[in-house]
């Protein structure tokens, strides 16, 4: 197409006749019939290029412009084909772009789903947090109840303790007198228990309990000895001043009465330091008859003994 604009335009420059060259270039070169292609021949470009030489371009700008203006359009209508490997790669990266859509789509679609799953676990894990400190504040409120009521529980076991502190120090100074009247015997069992009484009440790490424990101990000691008519063998100092074994009748711890082996009789009598014992030689007979009573020597029978009662 290029060769055959130029061979009209030489033929037009090599008449003479500028104003035909220039009628021949139009404003509208597309509107200009074709040149024919009867006068298109073999030797044409032989024929064409010896007219038109340098000069003659320079001296007819007009006819230069009219082929840049011919040859422009044709360019542009005329775009390169894209090649057989230009197309394959772009159709591998068209496929390649489709398959990465479809991946971030599927892997979009299971994130969205473990999303999904993760916000109904969470929900639920919120649902039973809620529960449980519904839960919670209510167990606070019931121990917070029963705090109050062991406060108050407390103090007045506190109270109800310092009571029976002050009762059980009482007990205690009035079983050490007790004690002084129980028989040599009775003191020795007594002896233990004695010394389990605190010397100073305040002081004392012995719980409340185990000190009413050992008074109880002493007063049952006491209660059996007193509820009994005993026979025990003690030194004792006689009238003349000397000291001899004696056979002595504790009647509980009201009365006691005792012999000695050259028949010297006395009579005992218990006080806040223990007993006090006084000559009876004139009851020598019945202490002995009582004696013989008890020990089984001699049959039952009414024995009037003295006794004094305070």
């Amino acid at each position: 197409m290029l060769a055959s604009f130029v061979l009209v335009i030489g033929a037009v420059s090599s008449g003479g006749s500028s104003a035909s060259a220039q009628g021949a270039v139009s404003p509208r070169p597309a509107a200009q019939p074709r040149p024919s292609p009867s006068r298109v021949t073999a030797p044409a470009p032989a024929a064409v290029e010896a007219p038109v030489s340098a000069p003659a371009a320079a001296a007819t700008p007009a006819t230069s412009d009219a082929v840049a203006a011919v040859t422009k359009p044709t360019a542009d209508a005329a775009p390169k084909a894209p090649t057989l490997e230009e197309t394959r790669l772009t159709l591998s990266k068209w496929i390649e772009t489709q398959q990465i859509i479809s991946k971030e789509r599927n892997d979009w679609q299971q994130g969205k789903e473990i999303l999904q799953g993760r916000i109904e676990l969470v929900g639920k894990e919120v649902t039973q947090l809620k529960d449980r400190i519904a839960q919670s504040e209510a167990a606070v409120q019931e121990s917070n109840r029963k705090r109050d009521e062991l406060t108050k529980q407390n103090a007045q076991l506190k109270e109800t303790g310092a009571q029976l502190a002050a009762s059980i120090t009482q007990m205690e100074a009035r079983v050490r007198k007790l004690a002084k009247v129980a028989p040599e015997g009775v003191a020795k069992r007594l002896e233990p228990l004695l010394q389990r009484i605190p010397a100073d009440p305040a002081a004392t790490r012995v719980s409340v309990a185990e000190r009413f424990q050992n008074v109880l101990g002493i007063l049952n000691e006491l209660n059996k000895a007193n509820s009994e008519i005993t026979i025990a063998y003690e030194i004792r100092q006689l009238a003349d001043g000397t000291s001899s074994e004696v056979q002595v009748i504790y009647v509980g711890l009201a009365q006691a009465y005792y012999l000695s082996p050259r028949g010297e009789a006395g009579i005992g009598r218990p006080t806040d330091e223990g007993w006090t014992w006084k000559p009876a030689g004139d009851q020598a007979d019945e202490i002995y008859t009582a004696l013989e009573i008890i020990q089984g020597k001699h049959p039952p029978a009414f024995v009037a003994l003295p006794v004094s009662i305070q």
